[in-house]
């Protein structure tokens, strides 16, 4: 195949608000990964932004079903608001979830993910970071693959992607296009390219935020740790990863 048919690969952005994902969707990602609470690794977002991005927002939209920080070895409450949380994105027209549970002993917990995606009513299925603690990642991804997700976010077991990049070279040319492996953590402008020619992946994930000043004009002299910038996706910082992307 010549580099001008190859696929074109794709940068999903986990979008932390309605104004993360309307900067992800003018920089030019390919997907929306929506989500709350990025500094715990991602939560659930409420009903109410998840309808409003998806009356907003064109591009394919996932939304993260996660209930709480922490490990991920759910309860069966926990496993009963994840599915009700699935249940809402149906409603509302979402295209995918992306989810994730694990046993004690460190696999992937299969009957519950299959609860979890029975409950999504074939929408698509991204297994999230939850990969990167189980106990074995060769033999979880086939567990993965035998679930019907779509694709698995990783970092390679790393804290970074870049660190992880020949654990998920080795995860790919196991998937055999089976699934796709999406690297994802620590991913900007300046390591894309070197990750997509190292891995060989096609798609990519990455937050492309950073902290916007704060509008309030009075803010008392202690805070209470309630006041400051937020912290969104940047639609400048989402093109030049696009834009690396293309020429990597």
């Amino acid at each position: 195949m010549s580099r001008s048919e190859a696929p074109r690969r794709l940068l999903e952005v986990a979008a932390n608000s309605l104004a993360s994902a309307l900067a992800a969707q003018a920089g030019g990602a390919g997907r929306i990964e929506l989500c709350t609470a990025l500094e715990l690794g991602g939560l659930t977002p409420s009903h109410g932004e998840i309808s409003l991005v998806r009356e907003r927002v064109q591009l394919p939209l996932y939304v993260l079903i996660r209930p709480r920080a922490g490990d991920f070895l759910y309860d069966d409450d926990e496993l009963d608001t994840m599915r009700r949380d699935i249940e809402a994105c149906v409603a509302l027209g979402c295209d995918g979830v992306v989810i994730g549970a694990l046993d004690a002993g460190g696999d992937v917990d299969t009957a519950r993910c299959r609860t979890l995606i029975g409950a999504a009513a074939g929408m698509g299925i991204t297994f999230h970071r939850a990969f990167d603690l189980v106990r074995d990642q060769a033999r979880s991804l086939e567990d993965v693959i035998a679930l019907g997700a779509e694709r698995v976010l990783t970092s390679g077991a790393r804290r970074t992607a870049r660190e992880g990049a020949r654990r998920i070279q080795v995860l790919m040319e196991q998937a055999r296009g089976r699934i796709v492996v999406m690297p994802g953590a620590g991913i900007d402008a300046g390591n894309i390219a070197e990750l997509a020619m190292l891995t060989g992946a096609q798609e990519f994930h990455a937050s492309a935020k950073r902290v916007h000043d704060s509008g309030m004009h009075y803010a008392p002299s202690d805070t209470l740790g309630m006041a400051g910038g937020e912290t969104r996706t940047d639609e400048n910082e989402v093109r030049a990863l696009v834009q690396q992307l293309a020429v990597a």
